[in-house]
Formats: structure tokens, C-alpha cells, sequence
């Protein structure tokens, strides 16, 4: 009996041993094609996730023992960072607020885990729902916003904080910090060229991101000297690039001529040893550029393209709907000309993002989603944004970095964000398809990974029928 009681208890012993020896995770996903956005390689690898992070990577073709509550099998799958849009607006008013709130589901069933929102006039609702989804009680993607937008008198956007003089720049930035925000977004509306540096200056002195638009009135090497550390959208740029930005600059601070006016007269005056200057400059100074390709791209054909039957639609309430009907209007009423200058401009940006991409300038994939941009959607329009700066020559993998792995470096996120690394963040994707192949396969999910939720391809089918207009009641 002996013998056998101490036989029992070295077996016992030994069990509990080997069971002490294996790893617990909250999640594994198990033999996936893991893409490091950092170094562009692919490696068959295991991720081992807990409390929302990836705590082990592991290389697939070892045997390894650990217990895990879920298991994922992303065998002949591709996992990768979840996608990043670095420019979408919740906005419209307090009448908008539940549609805005609706957009969070299209971000998560596109893969979309982090959205960067560059400026509105909904920040008590953008607040709280960064709480609430943070929480678990809110399905939506992590959220870094700018708040309210900076601008002149009488701005252009609703809730933009006004600025003149240096009083006020102190107080619109005492107030983003205060809210707080995430970096500074400028606005050219109607702030004057020396209030817009001032305001970016000061706000680099408190060592404050700033992103924006540019007074016309101020030439790109001040924009970039004075400290902005991203360009949004390609006017600016383009303004950068021409032999005549000087004259030009001058007859719009005479008031001799509009925005729009200057667009043909930049374009045509685009010279290469010029803009390589600006693109060196851009690219020593470590300012991101948004080129924001796609919705150029809708919105210079707004007279040709019919979107009354676009599938997104159905996601879009009424209100949402209404805010579309005055970019529709004006392209629909703007002469011959002038619809076809946009159409050239389209196509001009496409060549100037593959320029700047050449020239090692950082991108920045945003969609310009939200409220007024006309038929631009939440969600899908990432995608189409990816496709957009490929089908202009950029490679796949150089594409997907422009969206969670530089979008995480611009906001000095990137010890959290960005890589499928130990220790980050686990947001991610996993998709049917390699991207690196074909770009469209992004749209092609079989699983989205935020932190410590995980949405199944039913699961981002159901999410995306619950957030159809006619399913929603509170619409």
C-alpha cells in the first residue's frame, strides 16, 4: 500500500508540474501568416493574448503547450495590426449624435480599430463614448480626437474655437488640453496666416500635435517651420510645389483671387526641383502627409456617378443623407470648366501622393468620413482609400503602413499600437486573403481582434445588419 501511495503521489506531483509549466492565455491564434507592418516580412507564428495585450509570440512550426480559454485557427489566414482611419468627423449637431454613434459599428465590421477624429462639434459625445467603449460598454473603435477645430472668426464649422490674437490662442489650447484632447487640428476658413502660426508654434511649445488645413495666404516652409506635424489633404502640398507660390500667395492675400482660382494656377506652375525641395523638407521635418485620395475622388465625380443605389446608403440616416445635398449642388451647378479642373486636379493629386511616397514622406491613410462628405462612408471608405494610393503606384505593404503603423507613430502611440508585437495592444485583424497580392482583400475579414473582444465574420454580418437604418428604431 505504501508503494503504491507514494507511486499516486509522484504521479500527482509530476501532473501538477507539467501543469504549472503551461501558459494560460485569454486567446490564441494559432498558426496564422502574422505580418510585421515594421519590417514587411511574413512568418507562420501563434500569438498568445491576455487582459487585451499580446503577452507571447510564438513560432508556429514549434510544439508548444499552453490552455487557453479561445482559440482562434488562423491557419492559411493573414493577421495583421487592426486598420487605422486617420481622418474621420463625428459632426452635425446634437440632431446627428445617434447617427454618429451608429458609424462606431461600421468602423469595428470593417476591421477598423482605431479612428483619428479630426475635428467636430460633437466632443461631449466623442468623450463619452471613448469612456464607454473602453469600458466594454460600447461597441466602437478606439478613438483619438482633436475636438473642436481651430479657426478664425465665423469659422466655416460649427464649434470651432475662434482665434485672433494671442489671448485667444492661449485659451482654444488651455481648452483642448483641458478636455483633454489628443493633438490640435487647424482649420483655414477663416483664421488669418499669422494667428495659424502662432497657434501652431505655441502649441508645440507645450509640445501639443498639431495636424491641419492652410491659409492660403501662408507659404508651406512657414506652415512646416512654425512646427505643424501633419498636412491634411493635398492643396497644401501642392501649394508647396510651384515655382510661383510666392506671386500666387500674394494675390490671394490681396484678395485678387479665391481658393479655387489658385488651384489651376498651382498646378500648372508645378515644378519638379521645387517640389523636391518641399519634399525633403517635408520628409527632414518628419511631417506626415493625408492625402484622402478616395473621397477626391468621389466628390470629382459627383456629376457623372449615380449613388443612389450605393449599398452604404442603407447605413446612412436622412439627417446624414440631407448634410451630402450642398457638395451635390455645387459640382452638379459648377461650369464645364470648372468640374473638369477638378477632375484634372483628381488625377494630378494621385501622381503627387506617388511622388511624395517616392520621396520617403510619410503617409497617412485617411478616409475623410463623416457628416457633409458626400457618399464617403464609414468604414468602407478606409478600404477604398488603401486602394486608391495602390491603383497611384504605391506597393500594398507601403499602403498598409500609412494606415495603423504610421497612423500609431503620428500620434506617438507606437508603444501600444501599430506592430503585432509582445506587450501592444491586441488589435487586429485577421483576414482571408494576403493583402500584399491584392490590395481589395482588406475588405476580406474573417476575424476582427479589439483588446479583449473578438468579432467572428458573423459576428461583423450581424453588426453591420444592426446598423442599417430601417433595423434601428433610436435612427
Amino acid at each position: 500500500m505504501r508503494f503504491i501511495f507514494v507511486f499516486l503521489f509522484t504521479v500527482l506531483l509530476g501532473t501538477g508540474c507539467a501543469s504549472e509549466e503551461q501558459e494560460m492565455f485569454d486567446l490564441v491564434i494559432e498558426n496564422g501568416n502574422v505580418l510585421n507592418l515594421e519590417t514587411g516580412t511574413m512568418a507562420n507564428q501563434t500569438l498568445g493574448i491576455s487582459d487585451g495585450r499580446i503577452v507571447k509570440i510564438l513560432k508556429a512550426s514549434e510544439k508548444h503547450t499552453y490552455i487557453a480559454k479561445e482559440t482562434i485557427n488562423a491557419k492559411d489566414k493573414y493577421v495583421l495590426p487592426g486598420f487605422w482611419d486617420n481622418h474621420v468627423h463625428f459632426r452635425g449637431g446634437d440632431s446627428l449624435i445617434s447617427a454618429n454613434k451608429n458609424f462606431l459599428k461600421l468602423f469595428i465590421a470593417n476591421g477598423i480599430t482605431t479612428v483619428r477624429d479630426a475635428g467636430g462639434d460633437l466632443t461631449t459625445s466623442v468623450m463619452q463614448w471613448k469612456k464607454q467603449i473602453s469600458a466594454n460598454e460600447l461597441v466602437g473603435p478606439t478613438i483619438f480626437t482633436s475636438g473642436p477645430k481651430i479657426d478664425g472668426p465665423r469659422g466655416t464649422w460649427a464649434g470651432s474655437l475662434e482665434v485672433v490674437d494671442e489671448e485667444d490662442i492661449t485659451k482654444a489650447l488651455d481648452s483642448l488640453e483641458a478636455i483633454p484632447t489628443d493633438f490640435v487640428k487647424l482649420y483655414d476658413s477663416r483664421i488669418s496666416g499669422e494667428a495659424y502660426l502662432k497657434t501652431i508654434a505655441e502649441a508645440e511649445n507645450r509640445n501639443l500635435i498639431t495636424s491641419g488645413h492652410m491659409p492660403f495666404t501662408v507659404a508651406l516652409d512657414e506652415t512646416i517651420g512654425a512646427g505643424i506635424d501633419a498636412i491634411e489633404h493635398l492643396y497644401y502640398v501642392m501649394k508647396g510645389c510651384s515655382s510661383e507660390e510666392t506671386p500666387i500667395t500674394q494675390q490671394l492675400v490681396n484678395k485678387e483671387i479665391g481658393f479655387w482660382e489658385a488651384m489651376p494656377a498651382l498646378q500648372s506652375t508645378y515644378q519638379d526641383s521645387v517640389a523636391q525641395r518641399t519634399f525633403n523638407e517635408l520628409r527632414e521635418n518628419g511631417v506626415f502627409v493625408v492625402p484622402t485620395l478616395h473621397i477626391g475622388k468621389v466628390l470629382s465625380y459627383l456629376d457623372e456617378v449615380n449613388h443612389t443605389h450605393d449599398p452604404y446608403l442603407k447605413y446612412m440616416t436622412k439627417g446624414i443623407q440631407k448634410t451630402y445635398e450642398g457638395r451635390i449642388k455645387r459640382a452638379l451647378n459648377a461650369s464645364d470648366k470648372a468640374i473638369q479642373d477638378r477632375k484634372d486636379l483628381d488625377t494630378f493629386f494621385g501622381e503627387l501622393t506617388k511622388s511624395l511616397h517616392e520621396a520617403d514622406v510619410r503617409l497617412l491613410a485617411g478616409s475623410d468620413s463623416g457628416a457633409y462628405n458626400s457618399y464617403t462612408y464609414p468604414g468602407i471608405s478606409l478600404h477604398k482609400e488603401l486602394e486608391e494610393m495602390v491603383a497611384n503606384g504605391i506597393p500594398p505593404l507601403d499602403a498598409l503602413r500609412s494606415s495603423a503603423y504610421n497612423g500609431a507613430d503620428f500620434l506617438k502611440k507606437n508603444t501600444d499600437y501599430g506592430t503585432l508585437s509582445e506587450g501592444k495592444l491586441s488589435d487586429i485583424v485577421i483576414l482571408e486573403a494576403n493583402p500584399l497580392e491584392n490590395i481589395s482583400n482588406t475588405k476580406h475579414i474573417f476575424c476582427t481582434v479589439h483588446g479583449d473582444k473578438i468579432f467572428y465574420k458573423k459576428d461583423l454580418e450581424t453588426l453591420l445588419q444592426s446598423a442599417e437604418v430601417d433595423q434601428n428604431p433610436d435612427l
